[in-house]
Parts: structure tokens; sequence; C-alpha cells
């Protein structure tokens, strides 16, 4: 082979790579975050990575033992994904909203990173009208954040404090971690400060827009992967009325939980197969990975909820990620249990461990084999 074809072919794989490459946000992006993405893209409607928030924190009746998670307790492996939140960073509070000390976060992701896992943040920012939390709606609150307003200055701050959190995330490695970055999520629903009631799709956009830029560009993150996030939509128009464009956004995803007990099962299968059937032609049509970011039965009081009413909602369009929310077990104040992943003896851990029998299934060891950074 003559040298001109030998530079051909090189040029032709650098090419295929930068393809790939090209479709992150940042363009700076570092060699860890492209590859997670590229396995991300190569994982869209094949494999499914399972993940659970909080899951090394906390669990039904424990919290902060090593190594522990109801996950594992069950199944023998970690999920894939490892879901985290970082209200509280803002303010430089010690701990996060859900009460974990921002350093036993930091050491979560870190033992994440180094088990090749995946860890994804999103940020439940208070209202920076009235300083209460992210469902006080009180009108005007993201308007105010935009360039040239009244908490501009205020919205800069604290994302230089998210700044100094992302890029402090490095594995034994010493790489910078890959974080899968979720902000303003569900915001076609209303009841964040950030969500369709509360701010028009230009002023969401525009905050958007700047956040990404803010980071990457003043910041210089380059650990970030951009997840946009919906949670109510019917069809492609509804799904993108918020959207800021491909140079904006990495992954596509929604939030879908089931609510109204068992009655509704077929509801939910029919409406979540919907959803990411809808979401799967977008991600198709722009080159991008699809999640569920978050989805769940509270108490899964259904025995076989997992085989008969998740699995076939998802077998159709399979997205790269799922995140199951927290299990926070008996909260006091509220007088209920809040799990959403079963543990030993729950009634429906037996299917769980069915469920994750499915060849499309990827748990921590499958992740680990894929060499995902790599």
């Amino acid at each position: 082979m003559n040298l001109y074809k030998i530079s051909l072919l090189v040029a032709v794989f650098f090419m295929l790579n930068s393809y790939a490459y090209s479709q992150l946000v940042d363009p700076l992006a570092t060699r860890q975050t492209r590859n997670l993405y590229r396995h991300l893209l190569s994982m869209n409607k094949k494999e499914m990575m399972i993940g659970h928030q909080d899951d090394l924190a906390y669990g039904v009746g424990w919290k902060y033992e090593k190594d522990r998670s109801d996950i594992k307790d069950l199944t023998g492996n970690y999920p894939s994904v490892f879901g985290w939140d970082v209200a509280g960073i803002e303010n430089q509070d010690k701990l996060n909203l859900d009460g974990i000390p921002f350093e036993k976060m930091k050491a979560f992701i870190v033992k994440a990173y180094d088990m090749g896992a995946v860890n994804t943040l999103s940020w439940h920012m208070p209202n920076p009208v009235s300083g209460k939390n992210a469902w006080d709606t009180t009108s005007g609150a993201l308007s105010s954040l935009l360039p040239g307003n009244k908490n501009h200055k205020l919205y800069r701050r604290w994302l230089d404090r998210f700044a100094a959190f992302s890029s402090s995330l490095r594995g034994t490695d010493g790489q910078a971690i890959p974080i899968l970055f979720r902000p303003l999520h569900e915001h076609s629903g209303g009841w964040f400060w950030w969500g369709a009631k509360s701010c028009s799709p230009q002023e969401y956009k525009t905050l958007w827009m700047f956040t990404v830029n803010y980071l990457r560009k003043t910041r210089k993150l380059h650990n970030l992967i951009y997840v946009f996030n919906p949670c109510d939509f019917d069809n492609q128009e509804q799904y993108l009325e918020r959207y800021p464009g491909d140079d904006f956004v990495d992954v596509l995803s929604f939030d879908a939980y089931q609510y109204g007990g068992i009655g509704k099962n077929d509801f939910f299968k029919a409406d979540l197969s919907k959803k990411l059937a809808i979401q799967a032609r977008i991600a198709e049509s722009r080159n991008k990975p699809a999640a569920l970011a978050e989805t769940g039965f509270v108490e899964i009081p259904d025995p076989n909820w997992w085989t008969d009413t998740f699995a076939p909602a998802v077998q159709s369009d399979i997205p790269a990620y799922v995140l199951f929310w927290r299990n926070a077990g008996y909260r006091p104040i509220e007088k209920d249990n809040h799990y959403y992943a079963p543990y030993p003896g729950q009634q429906s851990a037996q299917d769980f461990i069915r469920f994750l029998n499915h060849k499309m299934i990827i748990m921590q060891p499958q992740a680990q084999s894929k060499r995902l950074y790599e």
C-alpha cells in the first residue's frame, strides 16, 4: 500500500472519530469525556445502563455504610450509573438538599468512576428571587438571572461554585471525571421556578445557552456532557419547544414516573413507550444519545412490575441509560416510605433480578468491561 492510500485511510479514520466527537457541545472535551459520549451513542436502542440516585450514600434502613448499596445488597452488583444532586453548592453549604455532605458525595463520585461506572448531576437550585427552594414558583425568577438583569451576577456566582466543585472531581488516575450534567430539569412541568408556567421558551433557551457557554468557555470545564430534560410532552413539537439547539445539547432525556397505583400499569407502559419512541426519533435525527433520566414507581407495590410493565415499555426504543430515583426509606416529616429500587425482602425483589438478566442490561461489571472512558 502506497503512502497516499495510508494517508487517506488515516484521514478517514480521524474524520469518522471526529464526527462522533463533534456531536459534543464542548469541542475541547477531555479524552475520557469524548470516549464516554462515543459509548453512549453506540448504546442507543441496543443496551441500557441501570442507574440509581444516591445509591452509595443511603438506602432503606441504612446510611453511609462503606461499600453498601440497596441494589448491590439484592443483586450482588452495583448499578452502572450513579445520580447525585448538587443543590446547596450555590450557597457553599456543607450538605446538599438531601443531607449528603459534599465531601462524601465527591468520594462517592470518585468511587463510581474508578469502578468504570458513570456519574450524573442534577441541580435543584433555590429560587433566586424568594430564596426558597426549587419548588417555589415566585414569578420572574428565571428572567432575573439573564444577562443584564437583577440576579445575573448572583447566577454567575452560583455557576462559579458549581464549576469549582466539578473541576475538583478527579479519579485516582488523576483525570477529570466526566459528568452527565442535567441542569434546569423537568422544564416542561410547572413545579419548578424554571418550568413552563414560570418563564417563556425563549427565556429558558437563553439561560440554558448562557449556562453552557459560561461553564465551557469562561470556567473552562471540559468534563461535562449536557443533558436536556423535559417531562410532559405528547409529540416532537412539545418535546422541542424549549430546545436550545444541537450546539448546546449533548444527550436527550426525559423524566417519567408511574402514579396512581397498580391500576395505572397499562397506562404507564403505553405512555412511557410512546414518549421513548418520540425521543428516539428526535435523537436519531440529531445523532445524539437518548436517556430516561428519572423514573420509577414509589414503593413498587406490584411484585411483577419490572418484567410485566417496565421492561415491555422500554424494549422497542431502549434508552442508553435509565435512572431510578432514590431510596430514602421512611420519611418522618412526610410520614411515608420513599424508595424506587427494590432491596432484599421487598416484594418486587425477585422480579427485579429477572429484569436485570435481560441481555440489554448493563450493570457496573459490564460497564467496567466496556472501558467507557478509553
